[in-house]
């Protein structure tokens, strides 16, 4: 299946670098976070696709299937398992391990900073999206409504985001990222 631009593999060699260094710090196994990093996007419902949320789970079975036939160790399938249907933002589910909460920080570490502000962009422009309300850039006087402006996906998703954070490491990193994120704003404003 053909992925969006923003979940290419460079997304994926990006959330495998991420997950190897809080992986590093946060002292978990790297037996189960390499593959569930590398194989957490392995499948992918469109961004406006009904079944998003499902998602994970979908690419959580191809992940063990393709794992097993390459005759990965099976006493870590259900670690990686649980990793990649975790890391989702759209399924909603609570990371159990420390592994599945490294995975799911990394792959929203993604969604911050720079990169973030390009992935939402490019997510964006491909849905049909406007960057931003013209009258009210900023949803100073109306609902926010990231499926008809970008900027408001800032708000609605990702400037929560480091509120989500599972692990010391990625809080951090996320801190730094967001401030980023709120400088473009801040330079969006004055240019617009």
């Amino acid at each position: 299946m053909q992925q969006d631009l923003a979940h290419d593999m460079n997304h994926v060699f990006r959330v495998v670098k991420t997950a190897k260094t809080l992986c590093e710090r946060e002292e978990a196994s790297l037996e189960i976070v390499l593959p569930a990093a590398y194989l957490h996007d392995c499948f992918s419902f469109p961004k406006n696709h009904p079944e998003r949320a499902k998602s994970s789970q979908v690419a959580a079975d191809k992940a063990v299937e393709f794992l097993a036939s390459i005759g990965y160790p099976s006493q870590y399938f259900e670690a990686i398992h649980h990793a990649i249907v975790a890391h989702s933002f759209s399924a909603n589910i609570k990371p159990e391990t420390l592994e599945a909460q490294i995975v799911q920080d990394a792959d929203r570490l993604d969604a911050l900073g720079a990169i973030g502000i390009a992935r939402c962009i490019q997510v964006s422009s491909n849905l049909g999206v406007s960057l931003y309300d013209a009258q009210d850039p900023f949803s100073t006087g109306r609902e926010l409504n990231d499926r008809k402006y970008t900027i408001d996906h800032f708000y609605t998703k990702l400037f929560k985001l480091k509120d989500t954070m599972n692990t010391v490491s990625a809080k951090v990193e996320a801190e730094k990222r967001t401030h980023y994120m709120e400088a473009y704003l801040e330079q969006l404003g004055t240019e617009i």
